[in-house]
């Protein structure tokens, strides 16, 4: 039990034994106390005065004598300021505490319920290579699969390819009339971005046909329709619709070269599926339902033959569900693909990690299956997030608007080397040494940016501001554990054999509040899964990186005062060490053991 769930046991136990009235959690708060105030703990408890009739001064009083009466040894003292009761918790008590978790590497995490989780992210077209959006996608569904785990779920990460279409065919149309044979292997080229450069490819032909058919008088939407290269691709999509055989080898060559290219981006960046499910494999998955909707009088078709859901009465409108030529829509396999998911797993909950334009998309995904009464309407999650912008414009673009996941890398890792080297940070490391070096901090400055804002916000991406060793960045914590660990090496000390036993020495200030901003790890890993939030977790390593180092800068911990001291700092060291371990692996970040 976290010291602020303690705090509300407590205060509701002393309010029924003062004044016999059962209050719940819900009636008051119990938050960390201000800084300019003394106390660790607060209880707000302006709510409670109406229903019991009392003055402010008078509640906080008899209720702070209450709780320490009822729980000697727990607390040093009270105080009372209008309707906030703040607690100072003894000395033994935390004491308690450090020794009883400094060296838990599972401190924070549940055990499992036995329930499982899924989660979907990253939904990449074959058309092009992952980009920065993509990024911001991995990283929220990669964060969230390792944050639910450590609340105890099971989880299942899945992926869903968009991997045929118009688009898959602009790409290889283009291929056919302009690559004369041309493959990643022969031009040296990351597959992802060979059968990128075709489809910017087909682009540039389009939008010249265009020019020269709108130069001869024709309208602009008749030369977007009349286009050759345009005809083409429409062919080709049709002709791999009906099974031409011709045309799915090369779709499966084509697709085959981006996965390879795909798959090389997510190993670099430490990511990775449980299952794969592929567009080409679910479209046709809904058409069962949308029959059974029509069979039950949920689903209706209009005299075209198309077939729709009327959905005005849960402002949402109309939708589409088969066109007219018997042909399906997006809606139509995801309805398919989202009972199919809770058919092969038993599911808790299906998350899906999809930009915040989605968001009526998604609801009208819920209304549908709550029509449907499948049973797993309700359990169907939007984790959506806003778009990242840039600061300064374009980095590098393939397509003059989209930044390639590659390249930010790329450029991440080179801006870690510059930055570190500056800092005088890389003195007798090996050339192998400082790769890897910089391949984690890049890395890591860049999930960490990606990650600290709350997913719903939008945000701004600076990768200059994201490698800062002394900002609000992956860098600046990563560092503060790698010094830690220097003071670990320093003080000879083993992590697995060092035994920490209670000191009877008393707490000095930044003592204390590193072991309070320590114990809060386990409320943070609750919340960010509750909330689907990492940027709960980003905030707390953050904030606990900053608690150690404002404790360091005052106090020693190899030339403590006493041995009792030092034990105590040696054990705060560790505990702060493990805990930024365990919050930076559940934002998918690793940490250097020397810098």
């Amino acid at each position: 039990m976290s010291l602020a769930s303690f705090i509300q046991s407590a205060t509701l136990e002393s309010l029924e034994k003062l004044y016999g009235v059962r209050f719940t959690e819900k009636d008051f708060q119990v938050s960390m106390t201000k800084p300019e105030f003394k106390g660790d703990y607060s209880i707000v408890f302006f709510p409670l005065l109406k229903a019991l009739h009392k003055k402010p001064e008078d509640l906080g009083n008899e209720l702070g004598q209450k709780i320490l009466e009822l729980n000697p040894g727990t607390f040093f003292s009270f105080n009372v300021i209008k309707g906030f009761l703040n607690l100072e918790f003894s000395d033994g008590i935390l004491n308690e505490f450090l020794h009883t978790k400094y060296n838990n590497r599972q401190y924070g995490f549940s055990d499992p319920k036995g329930e499982t989780v899924m989660i979907e992210y990253s939904s990449p077209n074959t058309n092009k290579p992952l980009h920065l959006g993509h990024l911001r996608n991995i990283f929220i569904g990669w964060s969230m699969s390792k944050i639910l785990k450590a609340n105890g779920y099971d989880i299942v990460k899945t992926c869903i390819v968009n991997d045929r279409g118009i688009h898959i065919c602009k790409s290889m149309i283009a291929w056919k009339l302009y690559a004369e044979g041309a493959t990643p292997d022969s031009t040296g080229t990351k597959g992802d971005h060979f059968v990128g450069d075709y489809y910017v490819k087909f682009n540039e032909v389009y939008q010249q046909q265009m020019q020269e058919l709108m130069a001869g008088g024709m309208d602009k939407k008749t030369a977007e329709r009349e286009a050759p290269v345009m005809k083409e691709a429409q062919d080709l999509l049709l002709k791999w619709e009906s099974g031409d055989k011709e045309v799915r080898a090369l779709w499966a060559e084509m697709n085959g070269w981006v996965y390879k290219g795909f798959d090389t981006t997510y190993n670099r960046i430490g990511v990775g599926f449980d299952k794969v499910y592929y567009e080409s494999n679910t479209y046709l998955l809904g058409k069962k339902y949308v029959q059974q909707g029509l069979d039950n009088g949920v689903l209706f078709k209009k005299e075209d033959g198309s077939v729709w859901i009327d959905l005005t009465n849960e402002q949402l409108d109309e939708k589409l569900l088969l066109r007219s030529d018997g042909t399906s829509v997006y809606m139509t396999q995801d309805i398919g693909l989202a009972a199919e998911k809770f058919q092969e797993y038993p599911l808790k909950k299906s998350i899906y990690v999809i930009g915040d334009e989605q968001i009526y998309h998604m609801k009208v995904l819920k209304a549908i299956c709550r029509r449907m009464n499948f049973p797993f309407a309700d359990e169907i999650y939007h984790l959506s997030y806003g778009m990242v912008e840039l600061t300064t414009g374009k980095m590098k673009s393939r397509e003059g608007t989209v930044v390639d996941a590659d390249d930010l890398i790329d450029d991440m890792i080179k801006t870690s080397a510059e930055q570190t080297a500056a800092l005088g940070k890389v003195e007798g490391s090996t050339d192998e040494e400082l790769s890897k070096l910089y391949e984690i901090l890049g890395l890591g400055a860049t999930k960490f940016y990606l990650l600290r804002v709350d997913p719903k916000r939008k945000m701004v991406f600076d990768p200059k501001d994201s490698i800062d060793f002394h900002g609000f960045t992956g860098p600046f914590v990563q560092y503060t554990y790698a010094r830690i660990k220097s003071i670990l090496r320093k003080a000879n000390v083993s992590v697995e054999e060092f035994n920490y036993d209670i000191s009877s020495e008393t707490l000095l200030p930044l003592e204390k509040q590193l072991i309070l901003q320590l114990e809060t790890f386990e409320s943070a890993v609750s919340e960010s899964g509750s909330e689907m939030n990492p940027s709960i977790i980003a905030n707390f390593v953050y904030g606990t990186a900053k608690q150690f180092n404002s404790f360091y800068t005052e106090h020693s911990v190899i030339q403590a005062e006493n041995q009792a001291k030092k034990n105590l700092r040696l054990a705060l060291s560790i505990m702060t060490a493990n805990t930024l371990c365990s919050g930076l692996k559940l934002l998918g970040i690793q940490v250097p053991e020397r810098m």
